[in-house]
């Protein structure tokens, strides 16, 4: 299979022809925008190209993708968040947008790997280690679902049967995981 990928050798190239279909340089395949949405969730760096001009319309696929997205399932973006979006364009604050939203989706990631360590953290010694591991996949599984490159759900065992003393185990955990999150959000 012939590669083609950017100079740095990583990213994918995908032409877009002028009969709408996506050409994967990388498999020498057709492809959907389905393929290339899973791609993103996997993390895979690509660059979609206009074959006839050889203009870059990364963002246009991207775009497109979302809007597939919102139509085909569960909405993510909020209408109030869109207007205001929207609204945005022409603005004088439109150039700091971008910035705006990528760090804010940086500190989303930051945020949720910290409360994932602390909570993996809090496992040590805990009788209901198990139920918080299991509790544990269960937040990786959902953090998948709504984040590309967020790890992959892990099976584990059903957890042990819950008595008083263990009971009284969790509400201490759960209180210093809750002062954990308090000092991670100052």
């Amino acid at each position: 299979m012939p590669e083609a990928a950017s100079p740095d050798g990583n990213t994918v190239i995908i032409k877009k022809y002028a009969n709408r279909r996506l050409y994967n340089t990388r498999s020498s395949s057709y492809i959907t925008l389905d393929h290339l949405s899973k791609m993103t969730r996997e993390g895979v760096d690509y660059k979609v190209l206009d074959a006839k001009t050889g203009a870059d319309i990364t963002h246009t696929i991207l775009t497109q993708i979302i809007m597939e997205e919102e139509s085909n399932g569960e909405q993510m973006l909020p209408v109030n968040f869109l207007r205001e979006l929207i609204s945005m364009y022409g603005n004088s604050m439109q150039s700091l947008i971008p910035h705006y939203l990528e760090a804010s989706m940086e500190n989303f990631r930051a945020n949720q790997s910290k409360l994932a360590k602390a909570f993996e953290d809090s496992l040590g010694n805990n009788p209901l280690a198990k139920l918080a591991e299991q509790n544990m996949a269960m937040f990786r599984a959902a953090s998948a679902a709504f984040m590309p490159g967020a790890e992959k759900p892990e099976t584990k065992a059903p957890p042990a049967p819950v008595d008083a003393g263990d009971l009284s185990a969790l509400r201490h955990q759960m209180a210093d995981i809750q002062k954990r999150l308090d000092a991670l959000g100052k």
